[in-house]
């Protein structure tokens, strides 16, 4: 990584840190951020199980085996995510059954740092029956060591004092340990494939795509001036089994 590519990182990062501390510190705007969490942990399970079942089919225990415990972990973290908002009376709009989820409009919904993370690549070239392992190993991996730190540093800034805040913070510690541990087998991974060298430049290429991402993540919430789509609706208070947040 370069040196201007270094400085526009720790930019992007600690815009990103100082917005989602202050997003999931307050109660009001928790939600909405605990179920874009939500979304994007459950929404990867699909896509991981079927690269489970591609590494297996071409061979590759060691892969199909990771990748099906990183799935599992996802479908946990989504359990979790969706655990805490219960506890708040929310849940995620199901917005399959909204009707103006159209084609048109899906094809819009893609958000700014997805669209800069993977520009140049194709909706079509990122299915997992086709995606190049090196540009999945190398993206997640970077997905997934930031990851870890972010769900660390937002939950040391949830109180204590508060029991669904604390069964949060809990949860948000466990599921930073996991993406640690995604991001050391996918890095294992890539050295299995190729040498040294090839994989920190390949690092470095996806390091340089997140740091593009994140600007315009950053500028599309000015853009906004820091409003968001609403993924939230209010649910009837209920009985919840806390033993999700503790395993």
């Amino acid at each position: 990584m370069n040196f201007l590519t270094y400085i526009l990182h720790l930019a992007g990062s600690g815009a990103f840190a100082y917005y989602s501390a202050a997003q999931i510190r307050d109660s009001k705007t928790r939600p909405n951020l605990l179920a874009g969490f939500y979304f994007a942990e459950s929404g990867s399970v699909p896509f991981l199980s079927a690269l489970s079942d591609r590494a297996a089919t071409e061979g590759d225990t060691w892969l199909a085996e990771k990748l099906a415990k990183h799935a599992s972990d996802e479908t946990r973290h989504g359990q979790i995510f969706a655990h805490a908002l219960q506890q708040m009376n929310k849940q995620v709009i199901d917005f399959k059954r909204q009707p103006q989820a159209t084609s048109t409009n899906k094809s819009q919904q893609r958000s700014p740092f997805f669209a800069a993370f993977f520009e140049g690549y194709t909706q079509e070239q990122l299915k997992p029956a086709v995606i190049d392992w090196d540009v999945f190993m190398a993206s997640t991996y970077i997905l997934e060591l930031d990851a870890s730190k972010d769900f660390e540093r937002m939950a040391k800034v949830l109180p204590d004092h508060e029991s669904t805040a604390r069964n949060l913070k809990l949860g948000m510690l466990c599921i930073a340990q996991d993406e640690t541990g995604h991001a050391a087998y996918l890095y294992e991974a890539m050295m299995r494939r190729m040498s040294a060298t090839k994989v920190q430049k390949l690092v470095d290429t996806w390091r340089t795509r997140k740091v593009n991402a994140l600007l315009a993540m950053v500028g599309g919430i000015l853009q906004r001036n820091g409003e968001t789509r609403s993924l939230v609706q209010d649910s009837a208070p209920s009985e919840i089994d806390s033993e999700l947040v503790a395993t």
